[in-house]
């Protein structure tokens, strides 16, 4: 059944290039969309989007690609990661479905936040055909995204919801700043989870939104122009500031997402591949499921 989801998504990233190759709106069209621009101007977003594209956007994704990972080599030289024996009781908590779903999102990041810091730093490329491929590429991974990330949402919605155990779990900081295991009173996703959740979904989906609309930046939209009264370089603008601004939070949480589950929990990225959580791993880091799991005889 993988292999037949991972063709259907293939099929539709070739379809979706083929159908942007041969798209007009990449041949006159732009041309004369391109000469219209600057006729009529509501919001007056030039000087705004020219300041923060010329000054800004780039230092501050400078920031996060190496400010975000040095924090986490400190942290796991001075803390060190929390490692759980494999060999005890196992629990069955990720079937197919939330793994699939989840490796085609996971595989899209993957691609989709290595091209987008090559696009943000095209002139230190010097530009040309790197940048051009990262620019596809880009688009590319985002037609799988954009395919799964409703799924994502809605299998895991229950269990991101935030309590007030939550607020717990962020004034110890889910017990990560410990060297020692901590009992953590949390449900089957912790607070740290659930932040990436919503930033992964609703981040993602605006960032998909305002991505489509600088990627097919010629398609005209009368109703978004009627509704906002903004032309349409002014609705191009917006869209890459908002890009921009929601990629930070995305990026940041995104290499955290990755640390916990690689290197500060050892072994822990195996759950979302084999679908199988270990017992003494869920005991101390989300106690309050564990003992769900084990009023039900699961553990």
């Amino acid at each position: 059944m993988r292999k037949y989801i991972y063709l259907i998504i293939g099929a539709l990233c070739l379809a979706s290039a083929v159908y942007a190759n041969e798209s007009q709106i990449w041949g006159e069209m732009r041309i004369q969309n391109i000469l219209g621009y600057g006729q009529e101007e509501s919001w007056k977003l030039g000087p705004l989007f020219t300041m923060l594209q010329s000054q800004y956007f780039a230092w501050i994704f400078l920031g996060v690609l190496l400010g975000v990972p040095a924090v986490f080599f400190m942290h796991y030289k001075i803390v060190g990661p929390k490692v759980f024996p494999h060999s005890e009781k196992k629990y069955y908590a990720f079937n197919l479905y939330n793994r699939i779903i989840h490796q085609v999102a996971a595989v899209s990041f993957l691609v989709i936040v290595p091209t987008g810091f090559i696009i943000v730093f095209g002139d230190f490329f010097g530009g040309g055909t790197l940048v051009r491929m990262a620019k596809n590429l880009h688009g590319i991974f985002t037609i799988p995204f954009t395919i799964v990330v409703i799924p994502m949402a809605l299998m895991w919605l229950k269990e991101a919801l935030f309590n007030l155990d939550d607020v717990k779990w962020f004034l110890i900081l889910g017990g990560y700043l410990s060297k020692e295991k901590q009992i953590i009173h949390a449900s089957q996703f912790n607070a740290g989870q659930k932040m990436w959740y919503w930033v992964a979904i609703l981040g993602g989906i605006t960032m998909i939104f305002s991505g489509a609309f600088m990627f097919f930046l010629d398609f005209k939209m009368e109703m978004l122009h009627n509704l906002t009264g903004m032309s349409q370089i002014d609705l191009l603008r917006a869209a890459a500031i908002l890009h921009n601004v929601m990629g930070f939070a995305v990026v940041a949480l995104f290499i955290t997402h990755v640390y916990m589950s690689m290197f500060a929990i050892k072994g822990a990225v195996h759950s979302i591949i084999t679908g199988y959580v270990e017992e003494e791993e869920v005991k101390f880091l989300h106690n309050k499921w564990y003992k769900k799991l084990k009023d039900q005889g699961k553990f």
